[in-house]
């Protein structure tokens, strides 16, 4: 069959967008004529801007009539006449859109509850050491092959101009936030590396507008002038094109993390609460993952982390020795 326009569907948040793109790249190779479009909320559009592989992204609004604007989105999908719709999500609301989208094939998990509506429904596998990325090939295998795309993302000429002038000497970035608090390396243990680590170049935190006061006290409690806060500073591509030359990049298991992996940076991830073996892991050719030494019955508490640690002692974070991560920038350093 034919496939010569084609959605994408992956309405979550930003780390999954980001994983999404490999799907792009892997259907652009074997249907470079077909004109690929992609679904997702209101705020993530930005990570897909001059994507050179994407014909139109559209954008579900969440806020301000979230049932009203998805039947209005799912009207203006059905008027495209998609050949084929890739749901890349397990939950109503996206496979509502995938059901009523009009396409002639439906491609879905078979954990979303519109899957009977689906023309192919694929098992889900959640099986340690399966990649997210893996588990989304699974959808295409059978359009195109096994081989799994990475993810990938298109800072343009532009992005990479706005952040050349913190590129003059050698630097490192670090995103110390996270949505959840037990996926969020301690504020005190950040302000532990940044007075340790052996590095007399830039550092940059950076983060999302909402980060900066955060940001701000780590450096104020570190008392190094060498430490530069740019959250809410540059977009996410921006921030992308800067981790891409960075020393290292140390972050949370978070979207910087997924960041990292699209433009291929040195990446140094911390796992608190969470960890890799869940498929969400960083993917760059230099990817260290560090974690909490002793086995703790209570890791892993959750799939996303929680506000608070259930337990109230968050050992998962407090314990990952300061020196492991400096053992990351070392081996970085050399290569």
């Amino acid at each position: 069959m034919s496939h010569k326009q084609i959605l994408i569907v992956q309405t979550a948040f930003i780390g999954d967008v980001i994983l999404a793109t490999g799907l792009i790249e892997k259907i652009h190779q074997f249907y470079p004529e077909a004109a690929i479009d992609f679904a997702l909320r209101k705020g993530n559009e930005s990570l897909l801007k001059n994507h050179p592989k994407l014909r139109e992204v559209h954008i579900w609004d969440k806020k301000g009539g979230k049932y009203k604007n998805l039947f209005r989105l799912t009207g203006k999908i059905r008027k495209q006449r998609y050949d084929l719709v890739v749901n890349i999500q397990r939950f109503a609301n996206s496979g509502m859109l995938t059901a009523f989208s009009g396409a002639k094939v439906k491609i879905g998990f078979d954990k979303n509850p519109f899957s009977w509506a689906f023309t192919h429904k694929i098992a889900h596998r959640i099986e340690e050491g399966v990649h997210e990325t893996e588990r989304n090939n699974d959808l295409i295998k059978a359009l195109t092959d096994d081989q799994v795309e990475r993810p990938r993302l298109y800072p343009s000429q532009e992005d990479f101009e706005k952040v050349k002038p913190y590129t003059d000497t050698p630097y490192i970035c670090m995103a110390p936030a996270s949505v959840w608090f037990t996926k969020q390396y301690p504020k005190e243990k950040w302000t532990d590396l940044i007075k340790a680590l052996p590095f007399e170049g830039m550092i940059y935190l950076l983060g999302a507008p909402g980060d900066k006061e955060l940001c701000d006290e780590i450096i104020d409690k570190s008392g190094a002038e060498h430490v530069q806060n740019l959250c809410g500073a540059i977009s996410l591509l921006q921030s992308a094109a800067l981790m891409k030359t960075a020393v290292i990049n140390y972050v949370n298991d978070s979207a910087p993390m997924h960041l990292a992996s699209s433009v291929n940076a040195r990446t140094c991830a911390i796992y608190c609460s969470t960890v890799p073996e869940f498929g969400f892991g960083p993917l760059s050719d230099f990817a260290q993952v560090v974690e909490v030494g002793e086995k703790l019955d209570c890791r892993p508490c959750g799939l996303h982390g929680y506000k608070a640690c259930p337990k109230g002692h968050f050992k998962c974070g407090y314990d990952i020795d300061t020196q492991q991560l400096i053992s990351v920038f070392e081996r970085a350093n050399k290569g």
